[in-house]
């Protein structure tokens, strides 16, 4: 019998999978797996799984030979190019649904001590990316917001599961992002990077390319694996909903000195410019600056950035005519559960930022 609690973390290459993978593997009493298609990067020796989620005889041949796991923390998702256009999908939606049940279905019939599941949902359960006048601060309380989403079909599958296993489960909604990643479609850290990097190259100040003000929260990956690891053991996670944010509020043109400064350039005045159309033609200046300072990141894109123009676009409000309504969410039920962990959003930046020129992803400033 194993004399340790083991955690399945799936889409452990993602941006919030490889931080919460890098934490629990450094906890003692744990010992963590992980399951993704491309394997984890900058994170403690582990053990690895690559399966295809949507491939369901290969998930129930993986996970049904796994009897010793307690623990899942699925952070996987899929998302069909393009990005946005795909959050109101039917068949994205179904195919993130079979992809959770593929992990889980198989676990039940072999894992006998299989006692917690979390997944993420995020700011579109309150419908922002939908109607972003939203209520604030948005609430888990509420009924949900009346439109399709696949958080609903993967929560409605614990719902439905749960009161005849012996597992229960956690829902955390983060707020944006930032992290490690590597190719994640929606971590906005590379596609800062690559902009600043080539306008850098040009001698050009790091000028903002989005849009008008937005008030908005983050959260560090980091902050999400403490919060996982805390839902796992915690009975007061137990079948909850939570939102989850660094605890501070920021707005892009406000921290952008703060990105700016980390990176060893200056503010410029603003140029709004959708990334997602202006970058893809400069990859081959992007793969020049990667052979001239020696860089470990791709050369490519789509290996280094992923959707995630796309999604800076989105997250800058880039083409917005008129300010946008703040986008927050109340964090007071994930505290009074007992989870008081914060990060200031200034801090988390120039970490991360630092973390990518440590690893060789970006030019030392």
């Amino acid at each position: 019998m194993p004399t340790h609690d083991q955690v399945l973390v799936v889409g452990a290459s993602g941006v919030v999978g490889q931080a919460v993978l890098r934490h629990f593997a450094g906890l003692d009493g744990w010992r963590a797996v992980a399951v993704s298609r491309r394997r984890p990067v900058n994170v403690p020796d582990h053990d690895h799984i690559a399966v295809d989620l949507t491939d369901r005889a290969a998930c129930a041949a993986a996970f049904g030979a796994l009897r010793d796991v307690s623990h899942v923390v699925y952070a996987a998702v899929y998302e069909k190019p393009g990005l946005v256009g795909g959050w109101v999908d039917h068949e994205q939606m179904q195919t993130n649904l079979n992809m959770l049940r593929n992990v889980v279905e198989p676990l039940e019939a072999c894992a006998r001590g299989l006692r917690h599941i979390t997944i993420l949902q995020g700011g579109k359960a309150y419908g922002i990316h939908i109607e972003p006048d939203i209520r604030i601060p948005a609430k888990e309380r509420w009924p949900r917001h009346p439109h399709e989403n696949f958080y609903w079909l993967q929560e409605d599958f614990l719902r439905e599961r749960q009161p005849h296993r012996g597992w229960h489960w956690t829902v955390l909604r983060p707020r944006l992002v930032f992290g490690d990643g590597l190719g994640s479609n929606m971590n906005p850290l590379p596609a800062i990077g690559v902009y600043a990097a080539l306008l850098r190259e040009q001698g050009m100040p790091l000028s903002f390319p989005g849009g008008p003000p937005r008030v908005y929260q983050a959260v560090d990956a980091d902050l999400i694996a403490r919060a996982c690891a805390w839902a796992a053991t915690s009975p007061a996670s137990r079948n909850e909903i939570f939102n989850l944010a660094n605890g501070d509020e920021f707005v892009w043109h406000n921290v952008w000195p703060v990105i700016a400064d980390t990176l060893g350039m200056e503010v410029g005045e603003p140029k709004p410019a959708f990334l997602a159309q202006t970058m893809p033609p400069r990859e081959a200046e992007w793969a020049a600056i990667v052979r001239k300072h020696g860089l470990r990141s791709p050369a490519s894109f789509k290996e280094f950035v992923g959707q995630g123009f796309t999604y800076a676009d989105f997250q800058f409000a880039t083409g917005k005519p008129a300010p946008i309504p703040a986008s927050l969410v109340s964090t007071i039920k994930i505290r009074q559960a007992g989870f008081h962990d914060c990060v200031d959003t200034e801090d988390m930046l120039r970490k991360w930022f630092q973390r990518f020129q440590e690893l060789g992803w970006l030019p030392q400033p």
